[in-house]
């Protein structure tokens, strides 16, 4: 007598889908930002978006004598999504960091910069560079370049004075601290990085900042084909309140502010809105005010349509300044943690 078959029935788990996260802008505002989602690497696949309109400190000058697109924003990146776990791991990430603070010629510059400039040369363009450094430094995502054409910011201001370069329009000269930006564009016009416009199109959430408003993020906006790309997608878009106002670019305004001159030049309005509760420093806002700096207003709820998250989000790490460094720093920043948990509340409500 022959056996019965027995018919067994096999429950098949698909696998979790990642959330796609682009995160825009350059600077330290993204490098905060990446490095608390760098935590959530195996629900997410993150993708930094960077400026390529920095002409300021060591990425300006390596960009002045080699030609090169700069690469100061896209090290940031680099760095905050870089394996950091093992011994060798963190000596990588540190060298990436190493800022010269001597040496005729090398004083100021950053050795990360100096690498990727390298791997430019040696791979003829800095998308290749970029990937290159990236697997050295075993990225957990990736970093695109928001433009491979060479340009710089151009800023039109309130008295009509037009300022070329982001060094100028970042760092002002005393006497201007007052103005604020009325027009913001690049010369001469860019064509947005295909990479990056697939990322955006292909993305579930598009977070904008924290970060300089308009040398940082809406330095990528107009990039030409940026905003079309925004405005095609399906993705959640998230803006993050910066902390302080900066002079000569954002004085006087409020988180509403630079809410609405970023959905100004996105063409399109903007999904979340994600701002600190924590009372800031007194003796480091007074630092700030001494160069015409101040808290930035909180945002309303009342007063968008947007979803306001109001969480404590400050970071009480001291931020000590590398020796060599000519670029001055923000002292009052984001707390990475803090920043990424309230971002995943975003993506985890949707899935």
């Amino acid at each position: 007598m022959g056996r019965m078959s027995q018919a067994i029935n096999l429950k098949v788990t698909e696998p979790t889908k990642a959330t796609k996260v682009v995160v825009v802008g350059g600077g330290t505002g993204t490098h905060t930002m990446l490095r608390g989602l760098k935590q959530y690497h195996t629900e997410v696949e993150l993708t930094a978006i960077v400026t390529m309109a920095d002409s300021g400190g060591s990425t300006g000058r390596l960009r002045d004598e080699f030609g090169c697109l700069p690469v100061g924003d896209a090290r940031m990146a680099l760095v905050a999504l870089a394996a950091d776990i093992e011994d060798h791991e963190q000596l990588v990430r540190e060298l990436f960091l190493y800022r010269f603070a001597k040496g005729n010629g090398l004083s100021g510059h950053n050795f990360g910069n100096l690498l990727l400039t390298a791997l430019t040369d040696i791979l003829g363009n800095e998308v290749a560079a970029i990937e290159a450094a990236s697997r050295i430094l075993r990225v957990r995502g990736q970093v695109l370049p928001v433009t491979t054409d060479n340009v710089h910011l151009r800023a039109t201001y309130d008295d009509g004075l037009e300022a070329v370069g982001e060094s100028l329009i970042d760092e002002p000269p005393e006497e201007r601290w007052s103005h604020r930006i009325h027009d913001l564009g690049v010369t001469p016009s860019a064509v947005l990085n295909p990479l990056a416009a697939a990322a955006l199109a292909e993305a579930d959430v598009i977070i904008f900042g924290p970060g300089d408003l308009y040398t940082s993020i809406l330095a990528n906006c107009v990039v030409d084909g940026f905003a079309e790309a925004v405005q095609a997608t399906a993705a959640s878009t998230v803006f993050v309140g910066n902390l302080m106002t900066k002079a000569g670019q954002t004085t006087g305004m409020s988180t509403h502010d630079h809410l609405q001159e970023l959905e100004r030049y996105l063409g399109r309005s903007v999904d979340h809105v994600v701002q600190n509760s924590d009372a800031l420093p007194e003796g480091l806002i007074k630092k700030y005010q001494a160069e015409y700096e101040f808290p930035v207003v909180a945002l309303d709820a009342s007063q968008v349509a947007a979803t306001v998250h109001t969480e404590p989000l400050l970071s009480h790490e001291e931020v000590v300044s590398t020796s060599g460094d000519v670029v001055r720093r923000s002292l009052i920043r984001h707390d990475p943690v803090k920043l990424a948990t309230v971002i995943r509340t975003l993506w985890s409500a949707s899935s």
